[in-house]
């Protein structure tokens, strides 16, 4: 029993670093994103008019009521909203990872938030390397 201590310890380690890691990655979106003058995700209300600013984290297909849609998970370090792109299988430069800013109407479906068909604009993600 006394050798389950050092690997117990060093998963909490691990664990930590990790947290401290995404913390600072949300603090790194959270600039860029007052710096573009986008407003954070959880501060969104339904049916407001906004610009955020977020990693995707994923990109799916989900056809929606016969139409294709390219739904994306765009996370700011606050919250999410699924970005959805009705009409569309997939969209140049829109995959996993891609640092953007999203401008649209906020709406809540089901508890989440969501924005239909908004406009964006790519940015580099070597920005915060």
């Amino acid at each position: 029993m006394g050798s389950d201590k050092p690997a117990g310890l060093l998963r909490r380690a691990f664990r930590g670093l990790a947290g401290d890691q995404d913390r600072q990655d949300a603090e790194v979106l959270q600039d860029f994103a007052h710096d573009c003058g986008a407003r954070s995700i959880t501060g969104c209300h339904d049916r407001e008019l906004v610009t955020l600013y977020g990693t995707l984290r994923t990109i799916t297909f989900s056809p929606r009521g016969g139409v294709p849609a390219l739904e994306g998970e765009l996370y700011d370090g606050t919250g999410t909203v699924k970005l959805i792109w009705l009409g569309r299988r997939k969209i140049a430069g829109i995959h996993p990872g891609s640092e953007l800013i999203a401008s649209g109407r906020i709406g809540i479906v089901d508890g989440d938030r969501v924005m239909f068909n908004p406009r964006y604009e790519l940015r580099p993600t070597a920005a915060h390397g």
